[in-house]
């Protein structure tokens, strides 16, 4: 799995070094296309989950503190390692398939083809419902107002199956994205805020540990190919997310040249994920113990998190397969989803199903679009020098989309 994983990252960052190189100066148009704010919003929302939030203080931090367990870690600190499984370089996935869908599939039509839109569409649900399966088994971290702060309870299936029921009400309209995203990017402010105050972090105490991200950016080299298993997760997960989120966000580009693109992508989302790592970093660093109000407002935000994660995908593979509000009514399309995910967020949770799987099978199409591309539309590809003329630079037209 390690050379898979290897190949397809290698092969990624070619594409998108190619891409930005051959298409500069064109400018990117969404069939929906909305101001620059909302856009980032919408992406840093759908394009994170719940680990964000969950992961570091729980998990990441003390794993990377340990470097006599994983020596893999010791040539920098936690915070960089961190912000690079999180930010910058990793977006460039990002970029490579927004860029995809919003100017060369509309001329290719790879992802229209009967056995590709399948398998797509099982790796869109696949991954949705590892997003619920990850909210799940580090609920229990955060709830200890429920729990014993380690056993997953019928109160958290309870509160997941939930979250998934609201999200599939939520995705049967898509002004609910805008409300979403702006919403739940708000709140995460909030919540930087909040625990920033709570610690009582001085500007000069906060800059001094935000300089450790300077570790990875010195290090950037090192984080582009897995330096150990749970790295190798990480690249995996970012795998399995990225043709599913360059397809939902794709709509959205409101107009950006293709280097803009990539510029938004690399910088805006890793400027919050420094500084929330960064606030994180310093809680563990100085030992913070997370009282009851901060436990409850980071559970929020996730569940937040969770419900655009799984709204965005659940509209993308929907309307993908055809299973619109329209067609089946929209009472059955909420609960035919919810019922669907919760089922396969507990296979996930049982480890019956492996996000590197899904990870291994995008690689797969990655390179069968390639392979198409080069043997069946290589000149069309090469003559495009506009986005689709269809795409017209409206932002009122996300107002009269359901």
């Amino acid at each position: 799995m390690t050379l898979l994983i290897s190949a397809g990252i290698l092969l990624a960052f070619a594409l998108v070094a190619f891409c930005v190189i051959k298409w500069w100066n064109v400018t990117v148009v969404g069939v929906t296309p909305v101001p620059l704010l909302t856009f980032i919003a919408i992406l840093f929302t759908s394009g994170l989950d719940v680990g964000l939030i969950m992961f570091p203080l729980a998990w990441d931090f003390p794993l990377y503190a340990d470097t006599a367990a994983e020596p893999a870690y010791a040539f920098t600190n936690p915070l960089a390692m961190e912000f690079g499984f999180w930010g910058f370089l990793i977006w460039g996935f990002y970029f490579l398939t927004t860029f995809y869908f919003c100017v060369i599939e509309p001329k290719v039509k790879f992802f229209e083809i009967g056995i590709v839109k399948l398998i797509n569409n099982i790796v869109i649900i696949g991954t949705c419902a590892f997003t619920g399966a990850l909210f799940l088994i580090y609920l229990p971290y955060y709830a200890t107002f429920v729990g014993d702060g380690e056993s997953v309870i019928t109160p958290f299936y309870v509160v997941v199956f939930f979250v998934i029921l609201f999200a599939a009400f939520s995705s049967t309209d898509i002004k609910y994205v805008r409300i979403l995203s702006l919403g739940s990017t708000a709140l995460f402010a909030a919540l930087i805020l909040g625990m920033w105050a709570f610690a009582g972090i001085g500007i000069g105490e906060f800059f001094g540990t935000a300089s450790n991200i300077g570790g990875y950016f010195a290090n950037i080299h090192k984080f582009v190919l897995p330096l150990t298993d749970y790295h190798e997760f990480y690249l995996f997960w970012w795998f399995a997310w990225s043709i599913m989120i360059g397809q939902f966000t794709s709509r959205f580009v409101g107009g950006l040249k293709t280097w803009q693109v990539l510029a938004a992508l690399l910088i805006f989302p890793s400027i919050p994920l420094g500084i929330w790592f960064s606030v994180l970093y310093y809680y563990h660093l100085n030992s913070i113990e997370l009282t009851l109000m901060i436990n409850i407002s980071m559970a929020v935000v996730g569940v937040i998190f969770v419900v655009n994660s799984f709204d965005s995908l659940i509209r993308l593979y929907t309307d993908n397969l055809g299973l619109t509000v329209q067609k089946l009514g929209k009472l059955p399309h909420i609960l035919g989803n919810a019922i669907v995910l919760f089922a396969l967020t507990l296979a996930f949770q049982s480890q019956w199903l492996q996000i590197q799987w899904i990870g291994a099978v995008v690689i797969g199409l990655y390179v069968a679009c390639l392979a198409y591309i080069i043997f069946f539309k290589g000149k069309e590809v090469m003559a495009i020098d506009a986005s689709p003329e269809e795409n017209e630079l409206d932002f009122t037209k996300i107002d009269s989309v359901h």
